[in-house]
């Protein structure tokens, strides 16, 4: 594994340009048709919570956290997690994950839920949701919805379809 340097920071309204060219760069147009972005469509991500890597002042990787609710539950949406592709299996999304888990935690949220893959999200205490509990407004595959309980029992009940905590009922 080669050794990058880069420093990790919060999401700042400067990044923004760069975040979004690596999501396009990573996800491609299919992005907007995602469930999870359709979510995120509904308000604003937690800047507070959402980390960046910068290497010689350029974004060359980035994780956001948006606030939800399934049914009445608060919780976060993670996601999405990109790596510019030069910059792939160092390590570096998995240190931006874990920091903005830790902070999610260290403010209190209970619950970080997403779409993605289990044995990648699996060490950082994601596991799969029961099927049938938590609805996303677009298709998904049922057992890429990943729930992290930040604290032990958060995930206990929770149910109900998932959208941005800005939008109302």
């Amino acid at each position: 594994m080669t050794t990058v340097a880069f420093i990790t920071g919060a999401e700042s309204p400067a990044h923004d340009t760069e975040v979004e060219q690596l999501h396009a760069d990573a996800f491609g147009p299919g992005r907007y048709a995602r469930a999870a972005f359709r979510i995120r469509e509904g308000g604003p991500h937690d800047r507070s919570l959402s980390r960046v890597a910068l290497k010689d002042d350029k974004v060359i990787a980035s994780v956001r956290m948006t606030p939800v609710l399934i049914g009445s539950t608060q919780a976060l949406l993670l996601g999405p997690l990109a790596v510019a592709p030069a910059h792939k299996n160092k390590g570096i999304g998995r240190g931006l994950l874990q920091e903005s888990l830790d902070l999610a935690k260290d403010a209190g949220h209970q619950l970080v839920i997403l779409v993605g893959d289990e044995p990648y999200y699996g060490p950082f205490g994601f596991h799969r949701v029961p099927h049938g509990t938590v609805h996303f407004p677009a298709p998904v595959d049922k057992n890429r919805i990943l729930a992290c309980e930040l604290e032990v029992g958060a995930a206990s009940g929770v149910n109900g379809d998932v959208r941005h905590a800005a939008m109302r009922v």
